[in-house]
């Protein structure tokens, strides 16, 4: 076993931003809408064909999603998923100031 002290470091919540992707809120909103994709097949033991079957969206399509292969989809086309799947999304929005530096000016 490494003996070597780690540093333990909090996450922002959004590992997508963590790690400096562009467009991490969409990537981070992509990834939770696929994960409830998954839940549902998984609950329903649906494979991809049974899903395709029910939904008329593609196997393919669920696929993708099951591999976390994002890139294809809008936020749109994966609540348009749930929606096929019987599932209603509530969205709340949260708008505050993005401030590039980190800190708030109100507190300079």
């Amino acid at each position: 076993m490494n003996d070597e002290p780690f540093d333990i470091v909090r996450g922002s919540g959004n590992v997508f931003a963590d790690f400096s992707h562009p467009n991490a809120e969409v990537e981070q909103l992509k990834a939770l809408l696929a994960a409830e994709i998954i839940g549902v097949l998984d609950d329903r033991a649906l494979t991809v064909r049974k899903a395709e079957d029910q939904t008329g969206i593609a196997a393919a399509d669920f696929s993708r999603i099951r591999k976390v292969k994002l890139n294809r989809f809008t936020i749109d086309r994966l609540m348009t998923i749930l929606k096929r799947l019987d599932q209603d999304v509530d969205v709340r929005v949260t708008v505050r100031p993005h401030h590039a530096s980190g800190i708030d000016p109100r507190l300079v």
